[in-house]
Order: structure tokens, then sequence, then C-alpha cells
């Protein structure tokens, strides 16, 4: 099956990583038809990356600035038959591609994705609990160590069959870039659009690979507490603002044995580190979680009362989200007829 790369980018900050994201494609022992290098309102850098990386496909994002328009662009412009999105500061293992176009044997996966680990600038803080990995794009305690179906994709390592995104209009969210904090977060682009997919295709299957591995550059910046609130905050606004797009049910299906089992047990497991072997670390990570479960939780009540404005910064601009849920329900009912 032909493979299409998609690589959205817009920091030059970030050249380094880039360079190396390409040529991990570029050393794929399943080699992608071609590798689409979407260049967000930067030209700049769409000049620099024409001239240095003549291995990719270049183009400039076509649509509003943000993930959406680029990850949309790249859609267009891709001709394979299945589209593979990696972020410009990932790089993938050798065997990435393999790894994801093996279940699509199976003609009724629509997507697979793989595991995202996280590549250090420095050590790991000793108080960044594994369970919210998540925060910096990787996977995270508590998601599936072989591969089998799942609600979503993570954004930073997933594919689709290209006709089914055609089908879809594409991606909804993804999140704006008129300033460098909110680039640095996440809108639940990928959530929403898997949601969509399923309840468009309730047959259709989303394959979690974890040996189809990514591994995701975390510069130090991102392991302030300052920068863990802030996201947590913002992942719970999107979440309510996916919510209001597909349904709380949908939306908040794999949060609820999240919060409800993985987090209990890992605050309990920091604790016992604590009082066992006086572990100042243990309890560290007990209230990074509690703190960051907290935070989120705030962060979905603000999104769930001004959610039409929590939407907007997530690169929503269709219909009000009044109207897109009552399309939402009428579709699900002619899909159950």
């Amino acid at each position: 099956m032909d493979v299409s790369v998609v690589i959205c980018a817009y920091d030059d900050g970030r050249w380094s990583q880039l360079r190396a994201t390409v040529r991990s494609v570029e050393q794929q022992s399943y080699p992608p038809a071609e590798t689409i290098l979407v260049i967000d309102h930067n030209p700049a850098l769409l000049k620099r990356a024409r001239r240095e990386l003549p291995g990719a496909v270049v183009v400039e994002n076509s649509g509003s600035r943000g993930l959406r328009g680029a990850r949309n662009t790249g859609i267009t412009a891709s001709c394979g038959e299945l589209v593979a999105f990696l972020d410009d500061d990932a790089f993938a293992c050798p065997e990435w591609l393999v790894r994801l176009v093996e279940p699509y044997a199976d003609p009724a996966v629509a997507g697979v994705g793989g595991s995202v680990a996280p590549l250090w600038e420095q050590t790991r803080p000793s108080w960044f609990p594994s369970e919210f990995d998540w925060v910096v794009g990787c996977s995270y305690c508590g998601m599936p160590n072989t591969a089998q179906e799942v609600r979503n994709l993570l954004g930073c390592n997933m594919s689709f069959r290209r006709d089914l995104l055609d089908r879809l209009g594409g991606f909804q969210l993804g999140y704006g870039c008129d300033d460098t904090e909110r680039c640095t977060l996440g809108g639940c682009d990928e959530t929403e659009l898997c949601i969509r997919l399923r309840q468009r295709w309730p047959s259709r299957k989303l394959v979690y690979v974890p040996d189809a591995k990514v591994h995701h550059y975390v510069p130090v910046d991102r392991v302030r507490v300052r920068y863990f609130l802030t996201r947590c905050y913002f992942e719970g606004g999107s979440k309510a603002v996916v919510a209001a797009l597909v349904g709380a049910g949908a939306a908040l299906s794999s949060e609820r044995h999240y919060a409800r089992q993985t987090l209990p047990q890992a605050v309990r497991h920091g604790v016992e580190d604590f009082l066992r072997q006086r572990d100042a670390s243990g309890l560290a990570r007990a209230t990074a979680i509690l703190g960051g479960l907290t935070t989120t939780t705030l962060g979905y009540v603000s999104g769930s009362v001004a959610t039409s404005r929590a939407a907007r910064r997530r690169g929503w601009s269709g219909a009000s989200l009044t109207t897109a849920s009552k399309v939402r329900r009428s579709r699900s009912v002619t899909a159950i007829r």
C-alpha cells in the first residue's frame, strides 16, 4: 500500500529537529510514496525547506493558519492510499511505517497509530508522572502495551485511509499559531476526527500498535510546572469542545476510566514510595497527578461554560456549536435507521 507521510512545520527554531524528522522517514524499511512537508505561513522556512530538503515535497499551507489548515493541505496534496502524520520535532524508528501498514490488511481498519516515546532535552524530572506524558505529546502510562483497538490515535503518530479522510472533510480542529504558547498546546483535533470517523462508520476500526514507535523531542521549557498546568487546563477546554461536537459520552469515555482507575493507582504508588522508601519524588508525582487532574477538570468546566470561545481558540471555524450538535444528533439517528 502506498503511504504519503505528512509533516507540518511552522517554527524556524525547530530546524534541526525537522531535518532529523525528514531523514527518519527517508530511512524507513518500508519506503513511503512521498514525504509532504507543509509549511504553515512562514515564507522564510518555506524557502529554506525547498532549498535544503530536496527529498520532500514542500508545500505551503493553503488554509487557515494552524494545524487544521496545515494537515488538511497535506491531505489534499497527498497521493498515497494511506496518509501518515508525523510531528516536525519527532523522528520515526526504521520499522515505523511497516508496522503502521500491517493492520490495514484488514479492510475494516480505518486508521492505525503507534507509540510516542519522549526524548528529553535534559533528564526526565523526577516529579513528572508517566501517567501525564500526554502533556508533552507522548504515550502515557495506562495506554495499551499490545496492539489493540482504541477510541483515538495520537496526533504525533497516526495514519488513516485517504479516501475516508476525504469523505470526512479532513480535520475540523487544530489550534491556531498566532502565538507561540498556543502552538505548543493541544487541541484534541485527532480525538475529534477519530470519534467522528467511528460515529459515521461504526464497523470501522482504529488500531494502536505500540511497536510502530516514534521519538518525540521534549525541550526543557515543557517540563516546568507552569507549562504542565497550562497544558492540562487547555486540554480540559479541548475536551469540552470535543464533547460539544461529538457528544460527551464519546468524548469522555476513555478519560473516565483514566481518571477513575489509572490516576488513583498512580497516586497510591507515589505515596507508598514516599512512605516506604523515603522517596520524596513519589510524593511529588502524586501531588502533580492531583494538580493535573484538578486543573484539567477546571479547564473542562471553563470550556463548557464558554464553548464557542474555546472552540475558536482551537481552530473551529464552522457553524455554531449548537448547529454542529444538531447535525451530529441527526446523523446519529440516520445511522441507527
